[in-house]
């Protein structure tokens, strides 16, 4: 008896189990189901229904007293204007506005790196006037020296400018003007008032090598009239082919362009 009883036992109760996971097909959870996640909220989908002239007692039970005024309401997270479609919305407005800040901070930043571009000492040196003009015409101002500055001239006259001061003085502003190019080229400033810079630097290089011309000039002419009056005071002063008939018609031609 007892092995009966146990046998009888072990198939109650697998048949109970059985039972227990059979799938259960609930039409009303899963209109609930359907219509809370995706599916429209159709009215006429809420089981049990009101049945003939809301007469269906289970309706009452399940909606009509509980949830007067549930299925009235679209409770929808992805209905025109639910929470999910309100969030979706807000993310896609939010990707918008990042994509202007995103575009403006761009500008931004491209216009600050022309700017520094434009402005840094640093980058003077690639700038297209400098390199196709004012490189050249300075050249003289950054790179001279003794040398290259009485290239040209003869000895004698090279020892006047020493002795005299005129070469120390000519030396002296060309430092003066190479100190303020390089200041004019390191700083940073804006291209435009850089330019300006080395166009007054470039008129003021040109006033005073005007200078150094004439006085080396002078110096040479000065020289040479020296010499010439040391050859008369001497007497060695020779006229070669006169005659008096030089004078004379010297003067016949003066005469001529007279008239």
């Amino acid at each position: 008896m007892k092995r009966y009883t146990f046998l009888l036992s072990f198939l109650i109760l697998c048949l109970t189990t059985v039972r227990a996971q059979q799938k259960i097909n609930d039409e009303a959870l899963r209109y609930q189901e359907q219509r809370m996640v995706f599916q429209q909220w159709d009215q006429n989908k809420f089981k049990p229904s009101s049945g003939f002239l809301g007469l269906n007692p289970f309706y009452w039970l399940v909606w009509g007293f509980p949830y007067p005024n549930y299925h009235k309401t679209d409770l929808r997270p992805l209905r025109a204007n639910g929470p999910q479609t309100v969030r979706l919305a807000a993310v896609a407005a939010m990707q918008t506005a990042d994509s202007k800040y995103k575009m403006e901070s761009d500008t931004v930043r491209n216009t600050a790196i022309s700017q520094i571009a434009s402005q840094s000492g640093l980058l003077s040196d690639a700038d297209p006037l400098w390199l196709l003009y004012y490189k050249k015409q300075f050249d003289p101002v950054l790179n001279y020296s003794m040398a290259s500055v009485l290239a040209g001239l003869t000895v004698p006259v090279q020892q006047k400018l020493i002795s005299e001061g005129l070469c120390d003085w000519y030396i002296n502003e060309l430092d003066r003007l190479k100190e303020r190019v390089k200041g004019a080229h390191d700083t940073d400033m804006d291209r435009g008032a850089r330019i300006m810079a080395w166009y007054r630097l470039l008129l003021e290089y040109r006033n005073v090598s005007g200078v150094w011309a004439i006085r080396t000039a002078s110096a040479k002419v000065t020289m040479d009239m020296t010499a010439q009056q040391q050859q008369l005071n001497n007497g060695n002063v020779r006229v070669s082919n006169w005659t008096p008939q030089s004078d004379i018609a010297i003067a016949q031609k003066v005469l001529q362009h007279i008239r």
